[in-house]
């Protein structure tokens, strides 16, 4: 099933889905912390489940000799082969992401491939995070620098133009795109007109529909999904929701992820900072009565990054949903 004809029908409908993002697991473990992460949440019938894409890193190895030895390694690799194993288990489809960063686009050309013969025919386009040892987002030699270049490759796909050229007799993928938005504009824009411009031109070259970062403040969500309807953005729009659950995100989350805390959430926060479950406690209010709100305005989807931790989720979608 299209996740995008999922969202279109809801929105259509007047309606508000729940869903959901998890992470692989870790190298070395099984799929027992993803699953044991997703059975609170079957209940709330999701309407997809998103499996995030990880970059590599560098490791630094002293050999025996006293030389050193680098190479790159993942720590959280399996994204396609535990979103087909998502699928399988619970039927319920799921949104495998794919990254720019560290990537060929013949490396990506074998994970599109390798989707396709596993059925998973929704993806989430990405540019993705500069890796942790880059000043700056550095693209792969043979690789994208941005996300409508990715998307483009997709679709290309789709027509049955690979890296090397085109296949005169072959199966077409039919890969549907989503793509990210930034209410509070990405780092790297100079402006939020400018990034919602790149917006456009992500969705007008074939991405059917957009997931926003996380934000507390639904005025800016609000603001952001108007500016893209006044750009001519027609796709529906999710919103991406992140409670607030530590001290530490008052830091943490505007420095990573350029998002505000509104002064009455931190306000709050700040009064109880050395009572974490009354800290996780406030990030849980704030956060439904944010869900409420967006539902109430008419959102099709909302979109919960969890870290694979879903206690609060559950909580949180029960008092939502």
């Amino acid at each position: 099933m299209i996740v995008a004809d999922l969202i279109a029908k809801s929105a259509a409908e007047g309606g508000c889905r729940f869903a959901f993002e998890l992470l692989p697991p870790l190298k070395g473990d099984g799929t027992q912390g993803v699953f044991g992460a997703i059975d609170p949440l079957v209940e709330f019938d999701p309407a997809y489940i998103d499996v995030t894409f990880h970059r590599e890193v560098m490791h630094t190895q002293t050999l025996a000799d006293g030389r050193t030895e680098r190479h790159v390694a993942r720590r959280r690799p399996g994204t396609v082969g535990i979103s087909a194993a998502i699928r399988s288990r619970y039927g319920i489809e799921t949104v495998p992401h794919i990254i720019c960063g560290g990537l060929s686009r013949y490396d990506i050309e074998d994970a599109l491939i390798d989707m396709d013969f596993l059925g998973l025919h929704n993806v989430l386009a990405l540019r993705g995070d500069k890796s942790p040892d880059e000043e700056v987002f550095t693209p792969h030699p043979q690789g994208h620098a941005h996300a409508i270049d990715l998307v483009r490759q997709i679709m290309a796909m789709n027509r049955g133009e690979f890296v090397d050229g085109e296949v005169e007799v072959c199966h077409h993928s039919e890969f549907s795109i989503g793509v990210a938005g930034y209410p509070e504009k990405h780092a790297d824009a100079t402006s939020l007109d400018e990034d919602i411009a790149r917006l456009k031109e992500k969705v007008d070259a074939g991405a059917r529909y957009i997931v926003t970062q996380l934000f507390f403040d639904n005025s800016k969500f609000l603001d952001y999904r108007e500016r893209c309807r006044k750009a001519g953005i027609t796709v529906p729009i999710v919103a991406g929701i992140k409670p607030f659950a530590v001290a530490r995100h008052l830091e943490i989350l505007p420095r990573i992820f350029g998002t505000a805390i509104p002064e009455a959430l931190e306000r709050e926060v700040r009064l109880h900072i050395d009572n974490p479950k009354a800290v996780r406690e406030i990030g849980t209010e704030w956060c439904i009565a944010q869900c409420r709100e967006l539902k109430a305005a008419g959102v099709p989807v909302l979109h919960f990054y969890t870290m694979s931790r879903t206690e609060e989720i559950a909580k949180i979608a029960k008092a939502v949903f």
